[in-house]
């Protein structure tokens, strides 16, 4: 018996003393694609008056697959969305599931007194506007007007006082000729256009979804009153004394080739019954077209600016003020080309920004930065410089305005640096403060109505942003959300920016993400990932399952010169990689490239120009600009603008510099390519069709060049993305072809991918 009680005290020291021993610590995991699937997005959709309630959507990638594709174009389809809808409140921290469950919900908006919530639910094929409230948590719907029902592209709204919820309408015959209108375009059985219509036939079909009547429900009586009648509608509001509505009205005559999307609206003013009762709307512009308008709070006072100059107006009257910018009557001197005149003239071209609630002030940009104009005084001063062309200023934008007019919050960047800062100008004082300055990156900012309460979004280097909330002075600052927690476990990529040279000798800006276990002093095989120009850490799935794989990625930054955008990459990337390999970074016999869309598009390009690359990935990129110049019709003329006018910087049609878009189609010189070249593709792209890029795998293979076309028969644009399962094939696909490619026996490879 003595032994066996021995026994037992033996065996219980050593268990405590286990118990006591500092457990080793966990390594934490690669991160894969599956982790992917898993991120989490918060997005901040109202705050009420007194900055007590949030209210905001969480969404996880996973749950954004299965959109049908074969779809896009369609104004009656409904992208599935699944989101949990929370309300937040920011004095604890706690947070509320309106729902238990993920549905389709937009659009949650505060009554005004902050005691009841609206939103859209999807149910069934439509939306229904819901109403939530605070206190009791009991949900109930608001009806909608007989054979009619929410519009697909609706919002919803509060009137001023918060006894009216303002939404949009189709009637039900328009669904079915809008169905029937695209099945005929997509299934046939004959499809026939005609030059001698003004509009393309997807055009027209688009301009469908505009044509709504806007309603508004009354709780406290259960009535709805129609506001404005159905027609072809843009943006509308309701005066804050509600007597009046006030919209844009799609008057478009044709198709423009100028504009991608192209409307021209008039701007329309109807007073509501009883002030009304026949012929109430009157137009106030009568184009709004190249025009940028913004609002004072009460909806009667507005301000907008066009050709450089900026006017003020009011809803009743039909002259308006010219405020900033040259004279209407001023002749230039077309003689006087001295950079001191463009300067000038530079300068005095102003753009409006935005209205004061209030209504007391305006702010407009120029060249030089942002400027406050007051209304009651007729003056201007110059509050924040900032400038696009001159990258020692930093980039500052306006995010928030306090309701009394009396506080401007900017948010602003360093374009040299990792240096983001908020900044408040207090009209009182006339004073720029800075609230915050750090390598933080600040999204989202907005101010409760009272002025007490600020909520943001804020990450840091290549992490998803979390939802924080501050004081008006950003003081105080406390967490409201941690959206993504299980992301502490996981090895995520560390990020630097890139300093380098251009061929030209332009500087130029990158972002390196390493692998979590980097050792300097070692070269890595290196993946460039392109597209224009890239700056900010921000969090980027894709590239940390590669860094977690053993890569290096690069995202370089690109000049472009209009007419030779095909220069931009072999001037900017193959730079870029110098830089890494003097550093000793780069390993220069094991460089991948590749890039999604336009970016697919550089890389297809850049192989036909240089032999660096060990392997490159074209995902959705067009490889013939002559063929994808008048292909896509689903988005009317977006590919004719983009070549010509935008994106690709073309800067002339087809037949005034043919040889240009030879020049730029490197199917043209497919028998340059040396680079093994995989081609990833969405069957169901109506941006860029699957046919485009697949004249790069035939021609390829008939040069005998390496190449293989992965084409998702479900995807749409970006390829794999109709399924979870397209998702991870899609990744798995692009690790392999790059280890196979870039990797050594010798290298570190993710269990997963």
């Amino acid at each position: 018996m003595r032994s066996l009680r021995f026994l037992a005290i033996l065996l219980v020291t050593a268990s405590a003393a286990r118990a006591q021993a500092p457990r080793p610590a966990v390594s934490p995991a690669s991160f894969t694609a599956e982790d992917a699937l898993d991120i989490t997005t918060y997005n901040v959709g109202d705050l009420t008056a007194d900055g007590r309630w949030v209210a905001a959507t969480s969404a996880v990638r996973r749950d954004g697959f299965g959109v049908d594709f074969r779809r896009d174009g369609d104004p009656t389809y409904i992208r599935p969305n699944l989101v949990k809808l929370w309300v937040i409140d920011t004095r604890t921290g706690q947070s509320r599931a309106v729902y238990p469950d993920k549905r389709n919900i937009r659009q949650p908006r505060w009554s005004p007194d902050g005691s009841r919530l609206a939103f859209l639910e999807l149910r069934g094929e439509s939306f229904v506007p819901m109403l939530w409230d605070r206190a009791s948590g009991k949900i109930s719907s608001a009806p909608v007007p007989a054979n009619k029902y929410v519009a697909e592209n609706s919002d919803v709204r509060w009137t001023s006082d918060g006894s009216r919820l303002v939404y949009s309408v189709h009637n039900l015959a328009w669904r079915k000729q809008a169905r029937d209108m695209f099945l005929g375009m997509t299934t046939g059985p004959v499809f026939v256009q005609s030059s001698k219509e003004p509009f393309l036939s997807w055009d027209a079909l688009r301009r469908m979804g505009s044509e709504v009547s806007v309603v508004a429900y009354t709780p406290s009586s259960g009535a709805t009153t129609e506001l404005i009648p159905e027609m072809k509608l843009g943006n509308f509001d309701i005066t804050e004394d509600a007597t009046v509505v006030v919209y844009n009205e799609d008057v478009t005559k044709k198709t423009d080739y100028d504009v991608i999307f192209g409307t021209e609206n008039q701007l329309v003013a109807r007073r509501l019954p009883p002030q009304c009762s026949t012929d109430c709307a009157r137009t106030v512009l009568p184009s709004l077209k190249n025009t940028t308008i913004t609002w004072a709070r009460d909806g009667k006072h507005f301000a907008y600016s066009k050709e450089g100059r900026v006017f003020l107006g009011t809803i009743d009257d039909t002259a308006k003020k010219l405020i900033a910018g040259l004279p209407l009557n001023e002749k230039r001197d077309s003689t006087d080309t001295t950079k001191a005149t463009r300067d000038r003239r530079e300068n005095e071209r102003f753009a409006v920004v935005r209205y004061s609630p209030a209504g007391d002030a305006l702010v407009l940009s120029n060249k030089e930065g942002l400027w406050l104009y007051d209304v009651a005084g007729s003056s201007k001063e110059l509050i924040v410089a900032t400038s696009d062309s001159n990258v020692a200023i930093p980039r500052v934008q306006l995010a928030a305005w306090t309701d009394d007019g009396s506080q401007l919050y900017f948010t602003s960047a360093s374009r040299l640096k990792w240096e983001r800062a908020v900044l408040r100008y207090n009209r009182g004082a006339r004073k720029l403060e800075e609230l915050a300055k750090d390598g933080r990156i600040y999204s989202g900012l907005r101010v409760s109505k009272d002025g007490s309460t600020l909520v943001m979004n804020i990450a840091t280097g290549n992490r998803p942003p979390n939802v924080y909330v501050a004081d008006a002075n950003l003081k105080n600052v406390r967490q409201l959300v941690e959206t993504n927690p299980q992301l502490s476990a996981k090895q995520l990529a560390r990020t630097d920016l890139l300093q380098y040279l251009d061929s030209d000798g332009h500087r130029k800006f990158g972002v390196v993400y390493y692998p979590a276990d980097y050792t300097a002093g070692k070269t890595y095989p290196t993946l460039f990932n392109v597209y224009e120009d890239f700056f900010d850490d921000t969090f980027d799935a894709t590239a940390n399952v590669f860094a977690s794989n053993g890569y290096i990625v690069v995202k370089p930054s690109v000049d472009f010169d209009i007419g030779y955008p095909g220069e931009a990459w072999v001037k900017g990337v193959t730079s870029a990689a110098n830089k890494l390999i003097e550093m000793g970074i780069a390993d220069s016999t094991r460089l991948g490239v590749h890039g999604t869309s336009y970016g697919g598009y550089a890389t297809n390009l850049l192989i036909t120009q240089t032999q660096r690359f060990r392997a490159a990935i074209n995902i959705s990129g067009k490889v013939d600009i002559i063929s994808f110049y008048t292909d896509s019709p689903r988005l009317g003329v977006r590919n004719v603008h983009a070549a010509e006018k935008s994106q690709d910087r073309l800067g002339a049609t087809l037949w005034q510099q043919p040889q240009k878009y030879v020049q730029h189609s490197a199917i043209m010189f497919a028998d340059r390519i040396t680079t093994p070249l995989m081609l990833i593709t969405g069957a169901q792209d109506s941006n860029v069709p699957a046919d485009n890029t697949r004249e790069m795998y035939y021609a390829l293979r008939r040069l005998g060049k390496e190449v293989v076309w992965v084409n998702y028969m479900n995807g749409g644009h970006g390829g794999g993305n109709a399924t979870i399962e397209d998702f991870l094939d899609m990744h798995r696909r692009m690790v392999e072809f790059y280890n196979a490619k870039l990797k050594r026996p010798d290298d570190k490879v993710a269990s997963r991918n």
